[in-house]
């Protein structure tokens, strides 16, 4: 929906009318809670703004982070990244329950560091996106996707190099040449192509 205020009037309007017809939310992304499944979450700052944009707010996002999820009952965490404007998680859990708590997660820390900021009332977080895993492929895929996203936006030459993700526990318990097995085996191909960017 970022696009949605460059497009022309009468393009609103046909877009608009057809979420309508679909019973989709007008200008927000559908969640489809399905129990328990395993899904791909992204969350942006509001228009890809820079609001993590340190290493210690990012630190303390990726401690908040953790916490928010331990709350809930029973979630799984598979792969994660926090990056300056957004963040990628692969996550088993009900959708029910991770909803409210990454919207009070995403109030918090609005709050928090618009103080911070000096910038009262500023939009700091678009909701998130989620996509459940449809195969193992799929799966291994989106991990490769999660841990390779800041070589992708060109923070880091090596997906090592980063420290918030979940890439160092992976290298950790599987290794470095299991790893770039599973790298040439689940490629990323064009994931993420026109809503990540």
């Amino acid at each position: 929906m970022y696009r949605y205020k460059n497009l022309a009037p009468e393009k609103q309007r046909e877009l608009l009318h057809h979420r309508r017809i679909c019973g989709l939310p007008l200008h927000e992304p559908p969640h489809f809670a399905d129990g328990i499944r395993t899904y791909h979450i992204a969350a942006a700052c509001y228009e890809h703004r820079h609001v993590l944009n340190t290493s210690a707010r990012r630190t303390d996002f990726a401690e908040t982070l953790m916490a928010s999820l331990e709350a809930i009952d029973g979630p799984e965490l598979f792969a994660w990244a926090i990056l300056p404007n957004h963040y990628h998680l692969l996550i088993r859990c009900n959708l029910d329950q991770l909803r409210p708590a990454l919207g009070k997660l995403h109030n918090r820390t609005a709050t928090r560091w618009n103080r911070e900021d000096g910038t009262p009332g500023r939009k700091v977080w678009f909701r998130f996106t989620d996509r459940f895993m449809r195969s193992d492929r799929h799966f291994m895929a989106t991990v490769n996707y999660i841990h390779a996203n800041p070589v992708h936006h060109g923070y880091v030459e090596s997906a090592t190099d980063w420290p918030w993700s979940s890439l160092h526990q992976w290298l950790e318990q599987y290794g470095r040449e299991k790893l770039v097995a599973l790298w040439h085996a689940y490629p990323v191909l064009d994931m993420g192509k026109g809503w990540d960017e």
